[in-house]
């Protein structure tokens, strides 16, 4: 049986695997507005990435760090969880897809219902951390092999999956300047700054990303050591994204820890003066700036 403490993150719209996992999928609110064509992701303006035809999910609920800003419930992490196969989830992802997606069918044309019922895209960044499933490379080989175009969202706490694994886009997230502040806001397992910086190493090779996501009074601050951090990754984008007030991160933070959009810029801009990136692109609704290497 699943654990109870998923019953709350089912009745929210969670499509779990299995009874006994906590492997699921659900929609994400750009998915949703742009079968009501109501907009879609940034990832669709920045990537090319259709938004209706994008799950996302998780191989595991569980995580290595409780970050304060973090919108999903790492208060429901599972006490006990057993793995899915990659070949149970990747089968199962449309199924659980149109079951999470069908009271949408009104709102969407028939052309693009029926695309959404046939992703072609895979987040891997619902909840949790994913390098913590122990299959991730191959789950993501699979995936691949099958023709999905894979994001994978990781704190980067483990690199030695990483290296491992080969998704279309990889994101790391930085979220501190130095190793203070990480420990005050992300309040890891264990102090994995050094992890991550190994990590943040591997996007030199790799289409990739960093993500820094600003919470404004908390590590808002230090630019130019971000801009080192970054410049030393030699990642593709880096992506300058604000804290939101949503979720249970409400639980922790309060609405003036979410930055405006013009601190979000002025801030990108301090990376970009102190490193070899530059400002590609702009999405105000969800408050995130986009930095490209200058090749």
């Amino acid at each position: 049986m699943r654990s109870p403490q998923c019953n709350p993150l089912k009745r929210q719209g969670y499509q779990f695997f299995k009874d006994n996992s906590s492997a699921a999928v659900k929609p994400c609110l750009w998915c949703r507005k742009a079968l009501k064509g109501n907009g879609a992701c940034y990832k669709n303006q920045f990537y090319g990435i259709a938004s209706h035809r994008c799950v996302q999910m998780t191989p595991t609920l569980r995580c290595t760090q409780r970050c304060l800003f973090c919108w999903r419930s790492f208060e429901h992490e599972p006490v006990q969880d057993t793995e899915c196969t990659p070949e149970e989830i990747v089968d199962a992802i449309p199924v659980l897809q149109k079951r999470a997606l069908s009271g949408y069918k009104p709102y969407a044309t028939a052309e693009q219902f029926a695309e959404a019922l046939a992703p072609r895209h895979v987040a891997i960044s619902l909840a949790g951390e994913p390098t913590c499933y122990s299959r991730l490379p191959e789950l993501v080989d699979l995936l691949n092999a099958k023709g999905y175009t894979t994001f994978l969202v990781s704190n980067g706490t483990n690199p030695d999956v990483l290296a491992q694994t080969s998704p279309f886009q990889t994101y790391v997230s930085l979220c501190a300047p130095d190793e203070n502040t990480y420990l005050r806001l992300c309040r890891p397992e264990r102090d994995s700054w050094e992890q991550i910086t190994a990590s943040l190493a591997l996007l030199g090779k790799r289409r990739s990303a960093v993500r820094i996501t600003l919470v404004q009074g908390w590590n808002d601050v230090s630019p130019e050591e971000y801009a080192i951090k970054v410049q030393e990754s030699g990642a593709t984008y880096v992506e300058v994204k604000g804290y939101m007030y949503l979720g249970y991160s409400r639980n922790r933070l309060t609405v003036e820890n979410m930055p405006s959009h013009a601190r979000i810029r002025t801030f990108a801009e301090e990376i970009v003066h102190s490193s070899d990136y530059r400002i590609a692109d702009e999405n105000i609704p969800s408050r995130v700036v986009l930095l490209e290497r200058v090749a």
